[in-house]
């Protein structure tokens, strides 16, 4: 069924007529197309950019639990997801309609014992560019390291990767064509990958205002996952006792989390919205993390993180003619009111009402 839309689409600030047939967006009329939405604000469907599909606790899920996991996304209006790392083959994701689009990253690498059991691909140094090379061949232009984890013979966070290696297999990611982005939560992984060449830093707590620079001069993205980030006293209270230095560099980094960020964005980094989701992290919390974003930079800098701008940075379509029609139908503007997201009038999807 064809539909029309007439408001404001986002990032524009005019309303203008829209026309969805085919699951493509027109601006010109099409016949016995039926009118949707008037007086409305219109917004590109919401972006997870750290978000783990076919991931569980316990490792990899079944496709039943899976599409549980997608389609609790797609009703808080994640309309794309960039999967961050995941032991299950997802590449059937892709071919449902009913699903989010998935941008698909393989397994996280991490050397063994030095990450949570049954997720990564684990190696050590000398066999990370030969495995860069396959998770870049098998995912969609995307590969994730694990960037620095608590070691506990150091008994503390430490780097997983020598730094010459590191950059040999973000060169070699580069070569295969796919873009390399790293959990990284302390000070020494985050500015040693940022200039080995990294495309993307998942977390960035460690950041320096030296390594903030360097990023906004390189062009590196950031995924904060604020919402993950609150919930390091949760992460390191079990450790105090046995591993103190590990649990004070953690709060550490949890004080100064919103400083750390807040930098970042004043800096001119690129910052997009992730939850974490797929293990500790529920997944349909985009809103939360849009929600937190917005407490630092703004509303419309905090949409753009989780919409248009993510959509654009990942080569997805935003609300122009001929684009796919993924996006959501509001009752008030998001910019003024962030509420205004958790009671969308409708969710279309590949130009479908889904509600």
């Amino acid at each position: 069924m064809a539909l029309h839309l007439k408001g404001v689409f986002l990032p524009g600030a005019e309303p203008v007529d829209m026309w969805i047939d085919g699951g493509v967006l027109h601006d010109e009329p099409v016949a016995g197309a039926e009118t949707l939405a008037t007086d409305c604000w219109v917004l590109p469907g919401l972006v997870d950019a750290h978000c783990h599909l076919g991931l569980g606790p316990e490792g990899a899920i079944s496709q039943e639990r899976t599409r549980a996991q997608a389609l609790q996304d797609l009703a808080a209006g994640t309309m794309l997801v960039r999967d961050a790392g995941s032991p299950s083959d997802t590449r059937w994701v892709q071919d449902d309609a009913a699903l989010p689009l998935l941008v698909r990253a393989g397994r996280h690498i991490a050397r063994p014992k030095r990450y949570i059991r049954n997720l990564a691909a684990e190696v050590e140094p000398d066999q990370l560019v030969e495995q860069v090379r396959h998770e870049a061949r098998s995912g969609d232009g995307w590969v994730k390291l694990v960037g620095d984890w608590i070691d506990r013979k150091a008994g503390d966070l430490t780097a997983l990767w020598p730094k010459e290696i590191a950059a040999q297999a973000i060169a070699a990611a580069h070569e295969e064509g796919a873009r390399v982005t790293a959990h990284c939560f302390a000070e020494e992984s985050v500015h040693e990958l940022v200039a080995a060449g990294i495309d993307c830093i998942e977390h960035g707590t460690g950041l320096s205002d030296e390594g903030i620079s360097m990023m906004a001069e390189r062009g590196t993205a950031l995924v904060p996952t604020m919402i993950n980030l609150d919930k390091f006293p949760f992460y390191a209270g079990p450790a105090e006792e046995k591993f103190p230095r590990y649990f004070t560099h953690m709060m550490d980094l949890y004080a100064r989390r919103e400083q750390t960020i807040g930098a970042a964005i004043d800096a001119g980094i690129d910052i997009y919205t992730g939850t974490d989701a797929g293990t500790v992290v529920e997944h349909g919390r985009v809103r939360d993390e849009i929600d937190r974003i917005a407490a630092i930079a703004g509303a419309e800098y905090a949409l753009g993180a989780a919409s248009w701008r993510a959509r654009a940075w990942l080569g997805a379509d935003v609300l122009t003619p001929g684009a796919g029609a993924d996006l959501i139908v509001l009752d008030a503007d998001p910019r003024v009111d962030l509420t205004t997201l958790r009671r969308p009038r409708a969710l279309v999807l590949r130009g479908r009402v889904i509600a």
